[in-house]
């Protein structure tokens, strides 16, 4: 059924208005006349453009019909022609202003209306011909009149006036290979006059695969600061490593030396105080000894001045006699006893010799220590895994997913391995999930707002891709790897090159061949990353990625060759397991 509408009636009304606007543009700028004159063979040009059309060409031609006038007509503005396109000024106006309140007025930031007067609509377009943005009213002519139809249009921008030629006051659509600059059709003619010239279009072709590879260079760079960032920050680690356990061993060892120390003067001083204590006992006892023979001798001494005294003579020669004065009592011979100062000499010196021995022992243990500890240490840097064992405590179990992989892939009962077939496979349902066109497969399950680690091996293959891939990616078309279409990867390729899948590719020079990748995702963190498990180095890096769906893990393990080269399978192995 057919139904006529009242807006095809609007656009039939329209169509016979633009019959009557077509005569109002110049065939020479394609926009409407600006100070109209006519030609003697009855055709109308603005007149600026039919004396720069003439001043550029060798004779006075018409540009329509191609007369030629063997002297320069002179042109006078065209009134009544002058006065219709007046009209028709105003009544585009007045049709813009009154559409106007439908329309969204331009706001800071955006592209205003360069034909509307008073408030500006925001622009939908910009002509590179006319050098003019308009908005939906006054952009009409460029998508109804067969002339405005063949001018270049784009989104809207400012500063049109820049694309154009300040010389000759036309549009910069060629570029200048000699100078290396922008020109207009005039330049071409006069000042790049055999010059090599070409259309923009081809220059920016050429330009973005210099900048795609540019890229490259630069994403390859940015790979390279990386892997020396983690070399830094490792040596760093290792540093600090190495600073605390210096510390920790001359905390011990001066510890030591200090206990070692301060007991050796323990001993030096219990030693002294010992010998002085000996010294000093062996006096106090022979004082003790002497006194106790004094006090006797002064006994004896006072009865024998008393009896001396005495005028009993009977009492004297008795008491003379039982006295026994020829008999002293008996006393110790002093003379021989000696009790000289305590002599210390050598003590100091023999204490000091001891504690030589002692911290030359512990020397040669802190030497015996210390080169173990560097032999520790020159493995530890040869194999950084610090960085590779944090990540792997992020270790899942992952299979493959029979539901999609390609007719060419042949996959293994507990499904960790997949390798190419060099036939194709019993057909299999062709169901949504299911690769059609690439030889790849994903696994089963899917990951969100999570870290997740698995391990692959990939030794004797020739080509090979691993990674992870969103949830929606198109299975039923051919696709290139990248992070745009849903895929973040690295592998092997035909040209016995590593590669980043980072749109454009980012070739990776790599020390080594990996025999078995790990694969990092955080989610969170938007980071995927890949590691060489055997080297425990990291190959590549997608930083900053932004995931806002399910991931899965993604594998392609190319295609087998005449001769069975490349019909190694990819196998999904146990992480920590060599």
């Amino acid at each position: 059924m057919f139904f006529f509408s009242s807006s095809m009636c609007v656009d039939m009304a329209s169509a016979n208005l633009l019959l009557s606007e077509n005569q109002f543009l110049c065939s020479v700028c394609l926009d409407v006349f600006t100070d109209p004159v006519t030609t003697p063979c009855g055709h109308n040009f603005c007149k600026k453009c039919i004396n720069d059309y003439w001043n550029t060409n060798n004779q006075n031609m018409c540009p329509l019909c191609k007369k030629v006038f063997f002297s320069r007509p002179e042109l006078l503005v065209n009134t009544f022609m002058s006065e219709m396109v007046s009209q028709f000024r105003q009544s585009t106006q007045q049709k813009a202003s009154s559409s106007s309140s439908e329309q969204q007025e331009s706001r800071p930031g955006e592209v205003p209306c360069d034909v509307c007067t008073g408030t500006k609509l925001k622009a939908l377009k910009s002509c590179l011909v006319c050098l003019a943005s308009y908005c939906e009213t006054h952009l009409e002519p460029h998508l109804t009149m067969s002339g405005l139809k063949r001018h270049q249009l784009m989104d809207p921008v400012e500063n049109l006036e820049d694309r154009m030629c300040l010389k000759h006051d036309k549009p910069l659509e060629l570029f200048c290979r000699t100078d290396q600059t922008c020109v207009c059709m005039l330049c071409t003619v006069l000042d790049h006059k055999m010059h090599n010239v070409v259309p923009l279009k081809q220059e920016c072709e050429g330009k973005k695969v210099e900048l795609q590879k540019t890229e490259a260079e630069t994403q390859e760079m940015i790979q390279k600061r990386r892997l020396k960032i983690q070399e830094v920050q490792h040596n760093v680690k290792l540093s600090e490593e190495d600073a605390d356990r210096e510390k920790a061993e001359g905390v011990q060892v001066f510890t030591g030396l200090k206990e070692s120390v301060e007991r050796k003067l323990n001993e030096l001083i219990t030693t002294i105080e010992e010998k002085q204590r000996s010294t000093k006992k062996q006096a106090e006892d022979a004082i003790r000894e002497m006194e106790q023979e004094i006090s006797d001798l002064m006994k004896r001494s006072t009865e024998v001045e008393k009896l001396s005294l005495s005028e009993d003579h009977l009492h004297l020669l008795q008491s003379v006699q039982s006295l026994n004065i020829h008999h002293p009592p008996p006393t110790k011979d002093w003379s021989q006893v000696s009790v000289p100062p305590a002599s210390h000499e050598g003590t100091v010196r023999r204490a000091v010799s001891q504690l030589e021995e002692t911290l030359s022992n512990m020397m040669k243990t802190l030497v015996e220590v210390k080169m173990k500890t560097l032999v520790e240490v020159k493995i530890k840097k040869l194999v950084p895994e610090t960085e590779l064992k944090r990540v792997q405590k992020f270790a899942v179990d992952v299979t493959l997913d029979p539901e999609t992989a390609h007719h060419y892939l042949i996959l293994s009962d507990d499904r960790k391995q997949v390798k190419p077939a060099q036939v194709e496979q019993p057909r299999l349902p062709d169901n949504p999930q299911r690769f059609s066109l690439c030889p790849c497969v994903l696994g089963t399950q899917k990951f969100s707002s999570e870290k997740l680690y698995y391990e692959v091996q990939v030794k004797q293959k020739s080509e090979w891709f691993l990674g992870v891939a969103r949830e929606s990616v198109n299975r039923k078309r051919l696709f290139t790897l990248s992070p745009q279409n849903g895929y973040w990867s690295i592998g092997l390729g035909n040209g016995n090159e590593y590669e980043a899948n980072a749109g454009p590719p980012v070739v990776l020079s790599l020390k080594t061949r990996p025999q078995k990748v790990g694969v990092f995702v955080d989610y969170e963190e938007g980071l995927v990353s890949f590691y060489d498990v055997g080297a425990a180095a990291l190959i590549y890096s997608f930083t900053g990625c932004s995931f806002k769906e399910k991931l899965l893990p993604f594998f392609c393990p190319g295609l087998n060759y005449h001769g069975g080269i490349n019909s190694a399978p990819l196998i999904i192995s146990p992480v920590g397991v060599n």
